[in-house]
């Protein structure tokens, strides 16, 4: 499943989120097309007086083989996808596969805001594969979000060849 919603925890925390300063360079929202992501990407389109762009490939991981699993077992099988990039966990698609997924999608957001800055909502095992691209780093769980409830980001980087990551 992955059409639920934004907690309201996850709603609450997106709103004090509005008022970082980096917000206001924004050009343009790109949303997953899951229901979660969109719900952030609303929020953060009528704060900025945007539409939000979809793409089916800013999507989470393609964890379809398991479905919604207790968070003990997710844990367990999530530590062996991130370890295991080019071997399936589960039957959960490979990290490396998934990554390169993520980054063709950035990389054609980019293309499409050449001159802009484009936000992109998706999702944390998403942000890890493309943050270890950015960072030239081996696809590692070290890069996922922190286990606080979500809401994580990193805002800003340089797109220039060597890729700097800069967070808040």
């Amino acid at each position: 499943m992955t059409d639920w919603c934004l907690s309201e925890r996850g709603r609450e925390r997106i709103v004090a989120g509005l008022m970082q300063p980096w917000l206001s360079s924004v050009t343009a929202i790109w949303s997953s097309t899951e229901r979660k992501a969109l719900d952030t990407a609303e929020i953060l389109a009528d704060f900025l007086g945007m539409e939000v762009q979809e793409r089916a490939d800013l999507g989470e991981n393609d964890r379809s083989s398991t479905g919604y699993l207790p968070r003990a077992e997710f844990e367990k099988t999530a530590h062996a996808f991130f370890a295991n990039p080019d071997r399936s966990a589960r039957g959960w698609a490979p990290a490396r596969v998934e990554q390169g997924r993520i980054v063709s999608a950035f990389d054609e957001v980019r293309r499409l805001e050449p001159n802009g800055t484009p936000l992109i909502v998706s999702h944390g095992a998403v942000g890890a594969l493309l943050l270890a691209h950015l960072l030239d780093q081996p696809i590692s769980r070290d890069l996922d979000q922190l286990a606080n409830g979500g809401g994580n980001w990193f805002s800003a980087f340089d797109p220039s060849p060597s890729w700097k990551v800069f967070d808040d």
